[in-house]
Protein backbone atom coordinates (compact mmCIF):
# COMPACT_ATOMS: atom_id res chain seq x y z
CA UNK A 1 0.00 0.00 0.00
CA UNK A 2 1.48 3.32 -1.04
CA UNK A 3 -1.18 5.79 0.05
CA UNK A 4 -2.87 6.93 3.24
CA UNK A 5 -6.31 5.34 3.41
CA UNK A 6 -7.87 7.96 5.69
CA UNK A 7 -7.86 10.58 2.89
CA UNK A 8 -10.14 10.60 -0.13
CA UNK A 9 -9.17 11.55 -3.71
CA UNK A 10 -9.55 15.24 -2.85
CA UNK A 11 -7.26 14.92 0.19
CA UNK A 12 -10.08 15.19 2.72
CA UNK A 13 -10.09 13.06 5.86
CA UNK A 14 -12.73 10.33 5.87
CA UNK A 15 -13.59 7.10 7.63
CA UNK A 16 -12.50 4.16 5.47
CA UNK A 17 -15.39 2.12 4.06
CA UNK A 18 -14.96 -1.46 5.31
CA UNK A 19 -18.41 -2.71 4.27
CA UNK A 20 -17.07 -5.04 1.57
CA UNK A 21 -14.12 -6.39 3.55
CA UNK A 22 -14.17 -9.99 4.74
CA UNK A 23 -14.96 -10.68 8.38
CA UNK A 24 -11.94 -12.56 9.67
CA UNK A 25 -10.41 -13.19 13.07
CA UNK A 26 -8.04 -10.33 13.78
CA UNK A 27 -5.45 -10.12 16.54
CA UNK A 28 -3.03 -7.36 17.49
CA UNK A 29 -0.37 -7.33 20.19
CA UNK A 30 1.27 -4.14 21.43
CA UNK A 31 3.93 -3.49 24.05
CA UNK A 32 5.45 -0.61 25.94
CA UNK A 33 7.21 0.21 29.18
CA UNK A 34 7.35 2.82 31.88
CA UNK A 35 10.66 3.60 33.56
CA UNK A 36 10.75 4.73 37.17
CA UNK A 37 12.84 5.04 40.28
CA UNK A 38 13.74 1.77 41.98
CA UNK A 39 11.77 2.89 45.03
CA UNK A 40 8.64 3.31 42.88
CA UNK A 41 9.09 -0.17 41.42
CA UNK A 42 9.34 -1.55 44.96
CA UNK A 43 6.08 0.18 45.93
CA UNK A 44 4.31 -1.39 42.95
CA UNK A 45 5.82 -4.83 43.60
CA UNK A 46 4.90 -4.81 47.27
CA UNK A 47 1.36 -3.59 46.65
CA UNK A 48 1.88 -0.81 49.18
CA UNK A 49 1.23 2.17 46.89
CA UNK A 50 -1.03 4.68 48.59
CA UNK A 51 -3.71 4.40 45.87
CA UNK A 52 -3.84 0.58 46.00
CA UNK A 53 -3.15 -2.21 43.52
CA UNK A 54 -1.43 -0.23 40.76
CA UNK A 55 -1.25 -3.03 38.19
CA UNK A 56 -4.79 -4.24 38.88
CA UNK A 57 -6.19 -0.77 38.27
CA UNK A 58 -3.97 -0.30 35.20
CA UNK A 59 -5.22 -3.62 33.75
CA UNK A 60 -8.87 -2.56 34.08
CA UNK A 61 -8.07 0.90 32.64
CA UNK A 62 -6.35 -0.72 29.64
CA UNK A 63 -9.32 -2.98 28.91
CA UNK A 64 -11.75 -0.08 29.22
CA UNK A 65 -9.57 2.06 26.93
CA UNK A 66 -9.43 -0.65 24.25
CA UNK A 67 -13.23 -0.74 24.28
CA UNK A 68 -13.40 3.05 23.82
CA UNK A 69 -10.70 3.50 21.19
CA UNK A 70 -13.11 4.70 18.51
CA UNK A 71 -14.23 7.48 20.87
CA UNK A 72 -10.63 8.67 21.24
CA UNK A 73 -9.23 8.28 17.73
CA UNK A 74 -11.45 10.20 15.28
CA UNK A 75 -11.40 7.88 12.25
CA UNK A 76 -11.32 4.51 14.06
CA UNK A 77 -14.23 2.18 13.55
CA UNK A 78 -16.10 1.03 16.65
CA UNK A 79 -15.34 -2.68 17.05
CA UNK A 80 -16.97 -5.56 18.84
CA UNK A 81 -13.93 -6.84 20.70
CA UNK A 82 -13.96 -10.53 21.50
CA UNK A 83 -10.98 -10.38 23.88
CA UNK A 84 -8.57 -7.95 25.46
CA UNK A 85 -5.76 -9.33 27.60
CA UNK A 86 -3.20 -7.23 29.45
CA UNK A 87 -0.03 -8.52 31.09
CA UNK A 88 2.60 -6.75 33.14
CA UNK A 89 6.11 -7.69 34.11
CA UNK A 90 8.03 -5.74 36.69
CA UNK A 91 11.67 -5.35 35.78
CA UNK A 92 14.87 -4.43 37.50
CA UNK A 93 18.00 -4.68 35.38
CA UNK A 94 21.13 -3.92 37.37
CA UNK A 95 23.31 -3.75 34.25
CA UNK A 96 21.48 -0.89 32.52
CA UNK A 97 19.82 0.67 35.54
CA UNK A 98 16.28 0.03 34.24
CA UNK A 99 13.51 -0.12 36.78
CA UNK A 100 9.94 -0.22 35.65
CA UNK A 101 7.02 -2.09 34.24
CA UNK A 102 6.61 -3.69 30.83
CA UNK A 103 3.06 -3.95 29.47
CA UNK A 104 1.73 -6.22 26.73
CA UNK A 105 -1.83 -5.93 25.45
CA UNK A 106 -3.58 -8.25 23.01
CA UNK A 107 -6.86 -7.31 21.35
CA UNK A 108 -9.02 -9.60 19.23
CA UNK A 109 -12.14 -9.33 17.11
CA UNK A 110 -13.91 -11.02 14.25
CA UNK A 111 -14.70 -8.35 11.72
CA UNK A 112 -13.75 -6.32 8.66
CA UNK A 113 -10.97 -4.21 10.19
CA UNK A 114 -7.99 -4.70 12.46
CA UNK A 115 -7.48 -4.12 16.18
CA UNK A 116 -4.04 -2.49 16.15
CA UNK A 117 -5.33 0.80 17.54
CA UNK A 118 -7.15 -0.97 20.36
CA UNK A 119 -4.02 -2.85 21.45
CA UNK A 120 -1.87 0.29 21.26
CA UNK A 121 -4.45 2.33 23.15
CA UNK A 122 -4.64 -0.32 25.87
CA UNK A 123 -0.87 -0.21 26.42
CA UNK A 124 -0.72 3.57 26.46
CA UNK A 125 -3.58 3.92 28.94
CA UNK A 126 -2.16 1.18 31.17
CA UNK A 127 1.13 3.07 31.37
CA UNK A 128 -0.62 6.40 31.92
CA UNK A 129 -2.59 4.83 34.76
CA UNK A 130 0.61 3.60 36.39
CA UNK A 131 1.99 7.12 36.07
CA UNK A 132 -1.15 8.63 37.59
CA UNK A 133 -1.18 6.24 40.52
CA UNK A 134 2.52 6.73 41.31
CA UNK A 135 3.16 10.38 40.40
CA UNK A 136 3.00 11.47 44.03
CA UNK A 137 6.30 9.66 44.64
CA UNK A 138 7.92 9.82 41.17
CA UNK A 139 7.06 12.57 38.68
CA UNK A 140 10.06 11.63 36.52
CA UNK A 141 8.60 8.37 35.21
CA UNK A 142 8.84 8.05 31.42
CA UNK A 143 6.99 5.89 28.91
CA UNK A 144 8.95 4.35 26.06
CA UNK A 145 8.69 1.93 23.19
CA UNK A 146 4.94 1.79 22.66
CA UNK A 147 4.94 -0.46 19.62
CA UNK A 148 2.74 -2.75 17.59
CA UNK A 149 4.51 -6.10 17.95
CA UNK A 150 2.20 -8.30 15.86
CA UNK A 151 -1.02 -8.28 13.88
CA UNK A 152 -2.79 -11.19 12.26
CA UNK A 153 -5.84 -11.51 10.03
CA UNK A 154 -7.38 -9.61 7.17
CA UNK A 155 -6.31 -9.14 3.58
CA UNK A 156 -2.81 -7.94 4.47
CA UNK A 157 -2.13 -11.07 6.53
CA UNK A 158 0.38 -11.16 9.35
CA UNK A 159 2.87 -8.57 10.48
CA UNK A 160 5.56 -9.23 13.09
CA UNK A 161 7.66 -6.26 14.12
CA UNK A 162 11.35 -7.06 13.92
CA UNK A 163 12.26 -4.37 16.47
Amino acid sequence: MNHLTHFDAQGLAHMVDVADKAHTKRIAIATGRIEMLASTRVLIESGSAKKGDVLGVARIAAIMAAKKTSELIPLCHPLALTRVAVEFSIAHHEADGFDGVHCTAAAETIGPTGVEMEALTAVQVALLTIYDMCKAVDRGMAMHGITLREKHGGKSGSFVNAL
